[in-house]
């Protein structure tokens, strides 16, 4: 029976993984680069490391942006948030590097980003950094009516 399973385990190998993790930022052209649009992108499942304890950080990073020429591409940014799940990073640095990579990736006019730690000892981190393109201003913010529901079904 043990030698059954030796050769198995000998011969056996684990299939290739689809995708790995990088740090490369991809982009593509802004489809609309006269007007200043709003992107919005949650990232729910980032993960580094403790670097004291070598324990995993949880955290929703938020981002919002205003594209210039370029807009990140999406599967790029998940393979490059999955590259920080075994590096040891403070709250802070990792925030401010993310958002100093993904600048130099697209050189928008307007970013920020968010990051919400979960808790740990029994304190919760939330880090905002932004980015603000020389001579850019943001146009009025028009407020409009607000609807009672987020939801986007009806009934």
């Amino acid at each position: 029976m043990w030698q059954a399973a030796f050769e198995f385990a000998t011969f056996y190998t684990e299939p290739p993984m689809p995708s790995t993790p990088t740090k490369i930022l991809e982009t593509f052209p802004n489809p609309k680069p006269g007007r200043d649009f709003h992107i919005h992108m949650e990232v729910h499942e980032f993960t580094c490391l403790c670097p004291k304890t070598g324990q995993p950080d949880f955290a929703t990073l938020i981002l919002d942006y205003i594209p210039d020429e370029t807009c990140v591409e999406l599967k790029s940014l998940k393979l490059y948030m999955w590259s920080f799940r075994e590096e040891g990073h403070f709250h802070e640095d990792v925030t401010n590097r993310i958002l100093d990579d993904l600048v130099k990736a697209t050189e928008p006019r307007f970013m920020r980003l968010t990051a919400k730690f979960y808790v740990r000892g029994g304190i919760f981190t939330n880090v905002v950094a932004e980015h603000r393109k020389e001579g850019w201003q943001p146009a009025p913010r028009v407020d409009l009516t607000q609807f009672e529901h987020p939801s986007n079904t009806r009934g």
